[in-house]
């Protein structure tokens, strides 16, 4: 159970654009999302939420598979279930190998991670264990990646600590 109630949409009466933009930037969804019900308690947040997430999980250069390892790994190291559960099946439909979700969480002892996925997940450990990376750590970054991707990279982690965090600070479940 969430530690604040969820929102009903039909309790935001008036927020009309708040709710076109969700449908807008989300669309096929009959309803909202347990986590964009939680952050409806804060309209503004939410709007702000929705249009920030939407530009760094559908508008950078960032290919899709390093996308979801990116989130897999993080809502894995975090204990953010909703998260994790939530892009398991996306992270499969970019090219993520079930035997890599299996090993994710020992993947330095595995061989089913390449040479990029390896030096991706050496990143967002770093950063989400340490905070201050390596040299040599965004060294292997900096080679397999130019400007724009390394900086969309970078984005792409911060951001999914931070929906992990929040997630679950609030206790926020997959299927409520």
């Amino acid at each position: 159970m969430a530690r604040i109630p969820y929102v009903d949409e039909r309790e935001l009466a008036g927020h009309h654009e708040i709710l076109a933009e969700i449908h807008k930037l989300r669309p096929g969804r009959q309803r909202f999302s347990p986590l964009y019900r939680m952050l409806l308690n804060s309209p503004p947040v939410a709007l702000g939420w929705l249009k920030f997430l939407t530009a760094i999980r559908m508008e950078t250069q960032v290919p899709a598979m390093y996308r979801e390892l990116i989130i897999l790994r993080i809502g894995q190291m975090n204990q953010a279930e909703y998260e994790y559960q939530e892009h398991v099946p996306l992270s499969l439909a970019a090219g993520i190998t079930q035997r890599q979700i299996d090993t994710l969480p020992q993947w330095r002892d595995s061989d089913a991670f390449d040479e990029g996925q390896r030096t991706v997940l050496a990143y967002i450990d770093a950063m989400t264990n340490d905070v201050t990376v390596p040299d040599p750590v965004f060294d292997a970054v900096r080679r397999l990646f130019d400007d724009r991707v390394v900086t969309e990279i970078t984005a792409m982690i911060a951001t999914f600590n931070l929906v992990s965090r929040f997630l679950v600070a609030l206790q926020v479940r997959h299927g409520e």
